[in-house]
């Protein structure tokens, strides 16, 4: 770095690149090596080569070089390289005492260099130095004993110069150190060179020990099979799974245990083996036991076989589902399922007992409810499969015992458990039973089943009795009475039977009353009580104006036979209308009313007809407004009204939308008359005076806009508005101004008509 006169270092200027873009032809790396290589830039000239004529040049030049041999040791003597370099070059000149020497000052250096040890009893061994190459290979395993190369050389060394004893004495003093597989490998196979099978054996035996792995192991029985001891075989295999036991066993054995019986054509043993195997081990490390199980079973097995197999499968499937989660009561089903098809008693007991085992942890009764069904199952397998009554009584009774009574209980429990006691002929235990029940917690479902017990004995007075204690325990069961009712009936008491329906309908709270009156009515009907029957539908109409009632009615007095049952049907739809005249409901009114235009049609005269037709109302489309619930607005709602003429009567607006109707309908009149031609039949001409004078009269006003003849005819629907019903009237007659020709037409044909 360039300076100043001052002392100040000054720092000197950088060319600067002119022009940074890359350059037209670009050079790449391939390119510059292969100008190298034809240039031959890399190739030094090798050193001249001296040539030694005497004896004294020739020391001279051992002097030289083992000076600078020396001075690279002297420089550093951690440089393993050197010292092996230096007794290469003395080896080269056969001064192996020289080389010796160097050698083992290397090792005051550095005794833990394997590659110092390595070349150095390779240099006795090229000299064949027998007994110095064992010196330095004891040495070597003495300092370095895991260091398994000397070991292999060291042995190798022996085998080649046969002395097989003192190989052996090699082998086994490595095998005290307990190394490797491979070691113990090549221990073996050095005894099977020389025959000696029995060593080999006693070597697979201490092998299996200091490394008890299953392909040891493996490997011992296939040594012991290739040489046609298949008992020492089965033997190892035996001892192998007996050595793992149950917590450390794995598939592989038992597939290669199988394997071996396979090819001594013991398939029964086989099997044993794969179903011993598939019973502890689990479905996720049993993979390859199944597959391995499954290809036997298809070579040498029957369909049961394959079945069996498939069957082990999925038993390992359900039990690992239910020990993840004991109370997945559906696994334990499937399960059960499972066993119950293909497995003896004592083990779907077996099963059973674990399954009952899991009680849900919670008293509430929507926890327990798939959980009772094992027991019930549990009863049936006991009762129907193994017919073991004392045990199906055992079952029972300890269910019974396990349900919390005073939270909840099931009815199904006790109802099966009487059945059971009934199908064993011991009706009393089967009463008794039911009696506890009913006094333990009495319910719906438990009366009913008890009763039907009883019915289905014929032990009438006892129904009675349960019928009474039924209705004690809940008297708003409608049900309840009307079956109680049935019961009397059947019997043939039917003043019981009245006087019970009597009390049911005199209860302050029933829960479906309508039901009772309608079974009361029903049964005085069959007792042709008609008298009766008006009765009730009075006392009811009493109670409640219900439009359905008064249908019931009305067509009850037209099936009572009788000369005036016209009469009395037309009376009661007539105080029928009169009592719902203020009824809120329109559809229930309008609903009465095409009841009334039905009977009339079947039964009815003309005038009667017209008279049901004026009452019938119009459907109308209306719009109100809606609130939200914060008060704001929320919009209009469209929806149907049905004006009836009788309340029209009242409405002033309403008279005002029917003439402006009736006006409309003239104009229409009016407009068909001008567009006739002049020779126009005059029968239409006088067809449509007579119309307009008809639809001109006050009192066919208020009959036209009110008829419904049909469907299409009531039916013509308006837009109203609450807010304001003359504005809806001039929106109407613009929208029916709009209309088609033929609309019009069909309309003065409608007025001609009338």
């Amino acid at each position: 770095m360039a300076s100043t006169a001052a002392g100040k270092q000054r720092i000197p200027k950088v060319a600067k690149v002119k022009n940074k873009a890359p350059a037209e032809v670009q050079i790449t790396a391939e390119q510059l090596l292969r100008e190298a290589k034809e240039r031959e830039l890399e190739l030094l000239p090798p050193p001249p080569k001296q040539k030694i004529t005497d004896q004294e040049e020739l020391n001279d030049y051992k002097l030289r070089k083992r000076k600078s041999f020396e001075d690279n040791i002297r420089k550093n003597r951690t440089v393993i390289s050197n010292w092996i370099k230096y007794a290469q070059w003395e080896e080269s000149l056969k001064e192996i005492q020289r080389a010796r020497s160097i050698y083992e000052r290397a090792l005051d250096v550095d005794h833990r260099n394997v590659t110092l040890w390595l070349k150095y009893a390779e240099i006795e061994m090229k000299s064949r130095q027998v007994n110095h190459a064992r010196n330095i290979w004891d040495r070597a395993i003495t300092i370095l004993p895991r260091v398994n190369q000397f070991w292999y050389k060291y042995t190798y060394m022996e085998e080649m110069l046969g002395n097989i004893a003192g190989c052996r004495q090699v082998f086994e003093r490595w095998m005290e150190w307990e190394p490797e597989e491979q070691a113990w490998h090549s221990y073996i196979n050095f005894e099977l060179r020389y025959k000696e099978v029995e060593k080999a054996r006693t070597i697979y035996e201490r092998f299996v020990i200091v490394h008890p792995e299953v392909k040891n192991w493996i490997k011992y029985a296939r040594f012991e099979e290739k040489h046609g001891y298949i008992a020492h075989g089965r033997k190892v295999y035996e001892r192998a799974v007996e050595f793992f036991g149950e917590e450390h066993v794995d598939e592989n054995l038992f597939v290669a245990f199988a394997r071996f019986e396979e090819t001594q054509k013991e398939f029964e043993r086989v099997r044993v083996i794969y179903k011993y195997a598939l019973d502890r081990i689990p479905k996720h490390q049993a993979q390859e036991l199944f597959k391995n199980y499954t290809m036997f079973e298809k070579k040498f097995g029957d369909r049961r076989g394959i079945e069996d197999v498939i069957v082990s499968k999925r038993r390992f499937q359900y039990e690992e589902e239910v020990k993840a989660n004991p109370h997945n009561y559906d696994a334990w089903f499937d399960y059960l399922r499972l066993v119950e098809s293909d497995a003896d008693a004592d083990t779907v007991r077996d099963v059973y007992e674990r399954a009952i085992a899991n009680i849900p942890p919670i008293q509430e009764k929507r926890h327990w409810r798939r959980y009772i069904y094992l027991w019930i199952n549990y009863g049936l397998y006991e009762e129907l499969e193994v017919k073991d009554p004392e045990r199906t009584r055992q079952v029972y009774q300890a269910c019974l015992e396990l349900i919390p009574h005073k939270k909840f209980t099931f009815a199904k429990i006790w109802l099966l458990f009487a059945q059971f006691e009934i199908r064993q002929k011991n009706l009393q235990a089967a009463r008794k039973i039911m009696g506890t029940a009913i006094g333990k917690c009495p319910k719906n479902k438990l009366l009913k089943g008890y009763i039907e017990l009883e019915l289905q004995l014929r032990e009438f007075d006892r129904c009675r009795k349960l019928y009474e204690k039924y209705l004690e325990f809940t008297p708003e069961n409608c049900t309840t009475w009307i079956k109680f009712a049935e019961l009397e009936t059947i019997l043939g008491d039917i003043e019981r039977a009245r006087a019970i329906f009597e009390l049911a309908i005199g209860q302050p709270r029933l829960d479906m009353p309508e039901v009772l009156w309608k079974s009361y009515i029903d049964f005085e009907i069959e007792q042709e009580e008609f008298e009766n029957t008006r009765n009730l539908y009075k006392r009811l109409l009493q109670r409640t104006q219900h439009v359905k009632v008064w249908i019931s009615y009305a067509k009850f007095e037209l099936s009572v036979d009788g000369p005036d049952r016209l009469q009395k049907c037309r009376q009661i739809y007539e105080e029928a209308n009169r009592s719902m005249r203020n009824c809120e409901e329109k559809e229930e009114r309008l609903m009465l009313l095409e009841s009334w235009r039905d009977f009339e049609k079947e039964f009815g005269t003309d005038s009667t007809r017209e008279r049901v037709r004026k009452l019938l109302p119009e459907k109308v489309k209306k719009r109100r407004k809606l609130t939200a619930e914060d008060g704001s607005d929320a919009g209009w709602e469209e929806y149907y009204d049905y004006i009836f003429p009788e309340d029209a009567a009242n409405q002033p607006n309403l008279k005002l939308l029917a003439m402006a109707k009736m006006w409309k309908k003239q104009q229409v009149i009016t407009e068909d008359d001008e567009t006739l031609p002049e020779n126009g039949p005059p029968a239409a001409e006088e067809t449509t005076k007579q119309s307009v004078e008809a639809a001109a009269s006050p009192e066919n006003r208020l009959t036209t806009a009110s008829s419904r003849e049909t469907a299409a005819e009531t039916e013509q629907e308006k837009t109203y508005d609450d807010r304001d019903d003359d504005n809806d009237s001039s929106s109407s007659e613009s929208e029916e101004e709009e209309k088609g020709g033929e609309r019009k037409e069909s309309r003065s044909s409608e007025e001609d008509k009338e």
